[in-house]
């Protein structure tokens, strides 16, 4: 009898229930194949292989559409592309998958900045940093929104806490050398850029990218507007080496060498910068017509004479190398 009744409650279970811990077994290895595949993505995205990052981000979509991991790797992969709000859609699930993984809300809070979003993107860094106030990246982040808001000693503060936790910054470290440009506060802009690292070891990939020769033209700026006008000019042309694309510093030493009573050099500035960007050029106030038109040493600026002057400029362009095409 008591055999019978067990056999009769073993048979009454219902077969729903067995089906349901085969489903969870099965999302669990689904799971664990999306995890797999997104860590293959993720090297792959490491290595600059997009494309082959961004067909293993799919297929780990395709297996689980729960795992944040991927659906991270696949915003990636979108934003590389240019597709700004598709990575966002995908980067807002992954925070959601997540339960808010300050390091996804950090990154989300970067893209939300970087198409304009700036109280999203606040909004998005206070709640990260209600989580985790030791992170610097975070501080960083809610630092550009307070530039962005123009708070400019708003941002210096948060800039500074990031420093206070990660003194090797290079991103933080320029954009406070920015905000002492603007200040006019050239002796900080200095003391700051001092302490900068640029080795690739210390930067970091939750920023902005940093502009190559960032570092010296900020300083060329410095040490001209404190008359150390020699060392402004080696800083100048260190960045125009290292910025080939750059207008700015051509631009900077086009005006030193008509300060300085060199306008064939400026003429050879100048035409450089106008190659690179002509907009910018016209935009700094240069007579563009007039200053390219007419043989070198010929050029008299608001009709006044060049004084002449020791040249102060060592390196000379070279149109020979490829830097300055």
């Amino acid at each position: 009898m008591r055999l019978g009744l067990l056999l009769t409650c073993f048979t009454s279970i219902p077969t729903s229930t067995g089906c349901r811990g085969i489903g969870r077994f099965g999302e669990s290895r689904q799971s664990i194949a999306a995890r797999r595949l997104s860590r293959q993505g993720t090297k792959a995205m490491r290595q600059g292989d997009w494309t082959v990052a961004e067909t293993l981000f799919t297929e780990a979509l395709d297996v689980s559409n729960v795992n944040d991991a991927a659906h991270r790797g696949m915003s990636e992969s979108l934003w590389q592309k240019g597709h700004r709000e598709e990575a966002i859609a995908h980067l807002e699930k992954a925070v959601q998958l997540s339960a808010g993984d300050p390091k996804h809300m950090q990154r989300l809070g970067r893209m939300y900045l970087e198409v304009g979003r700036v109280d999203e993107a606040a909004r998005q860094c206070q709640i990260a940093l209600d989580s985790d106030r030791e992170w610097a990246a975070l501080w960083a982040l809610w630092g550009d929104c307070q530039v962005a808001r123009n708070e400019k000693d708003e941002a210096l503060s948060a800039y500074h806490r990031a420093l206070s936790l990660q003194p090797d910054y290079p991103y933080v470290q320029l954009r406070t050398a920015e905000i002492y440009h603007q200040q006019k506060r050239y002796d900080r802009l200095l003391a700051t850029l001092d302490r900068l690292r640029e080795d690739t070891e210390v930067v970091g990939d939750v920023d902005e990218a940093i502009r190559p020769g960032a570092a010296d033209l900020l300083r060329g700026i410095a040490m001209r507007e404190l008359g150390r006008t020699e060392e402004s000019v080696q800083y100048f042309i260190a960045s125009a080496q290292k910025n080939p694309e750059d207008a700015t510093s051509r631009l900077q030493l086009a005006s030193i060498a008509v300060e300085t009573g060199q306008p064939e050099i400026a003429q050879t500035w100048l035409a450089q910068a106008m190659r690179l960007d002509p907009s910018a050029t016209r935009n700094a106030g240069w007579n563009v017509e007039t200053w390219l038109a007419v043989p070198p040493g010929m050029v008299q600026p608001d009709n006044l004479p060049i004084q002449s002057s020791p040249p102060i400029i060592a390196a000379q362009p070279d149109a020979s190398r490829s830097w300055l095409q």
